[in-house]
């Protein structure tokens, strides 16, 4: 790879990563959110660094040319090494962060990851009577499982999340979770019943109550829902968190 390559592949990244942060909300496909003012300086470090070396390089070739005039033969003082041919491909993703983002983590990832372990929690505040009750994945979950009074009893709540199939039938509503970014993701899950399986990755509002299984409020209880209605949102702006969601900016 030439120093000519090398300089453009430092500017190319540098302008993929402000372009994703800076003008898109991509870059929540693979970090948190608060890791954005750490890619912007990153980008701008990087495009900085790149346009340097690329001033250095045109002021040491006109000082050349000045001390050695037009000699052909004269070569000294240039850089001849070479990079494998394999090193090329580095060029593939700092262009796909200009002109082709990579699909975010979905169905397939959570498909072949168990749901997040439940955090042990004593306490519960009591909880509004709005009804349906939004609620996270991960909230409804730990109600079912731990809370003693029973209060998630014949309440009607509503969750958001995408579609995953189930081998052998069935589905879940899911969310994935960066604790950092795309390669800590943990993945929880509330299964769904009533109703037949949309197709995978489809994000959905959920209504619906507790699928009696098991003893409320103690591990055996299933993290299920009997399903009395769905509708089809667009893709929350913060999809990889638990949190209650927050519509895309228009």
């Amino acid at each position: 790879m030439k120093r000519t390559a090398q300089v453009s592949l430092l500017v190319l990244t540098g302008l993929g990563l402000l372009h994703t942060a800076l003008f898109t909300d991509l870059y929540l496909r693979y970090v948190k959110e608060g890791l954005r003012p750490l890619l912007i300086i990153s980008g701008a470090l990087l495009l900085l660094l790149g346009l340097a070396h690329a001033a250095l390089d045109r002021g040491s070739a006109d000082e050349e040319k000045h001390d050695h005039g037009h000699d052909p033969g004269h070569d000294h003082g240039h850089d001849h090494s070479t990079a494998p041919r394999i090193a090329w491909l580095l060029f593939l993703p700092a262009l796909s962060l200009l002109f082709y983002a990579p699909p975010a983590l979905g169905a397939y990832t959570a498909s072949h990851a168990g749901s997040e372990a439940v955090k042990q929690q004593k306490r519960f505040a009591a909880l509004p009577a709005t009804s349906p009750l939004p609620m996270t994945l991960t909230d409804f979950t730990t109600r079912v499982q731990q809370d003693k009074e029973l209060a998630i009893k014949g309440r009607s709540v509503e969750m958001t999340g995408f579609a995953t199939p189930v081998r052998g039938g069935g589905w879940d509503l899911t969310r994935i979770i960066f604790t950092c970014c795309a390669a800590d993701a943990q993945t929880v899950k509330v299964h769904m019943y009533g109703t037949p399986a949309p197709p995978a990755n489809t994000w959905l509002a959920v209504t619906g109550t507790w699928h009696t299984q098991g003893a409320l409020g103690t591990r055996t209880a299933a993290a299920a829902l009997d399903v009395h209605g769905t509708r089809n949102i667009a893709q929350p702006v913060n999809a990889f968190t638990d949190d209650l969601p927050l519509t895309p900016s228009s």
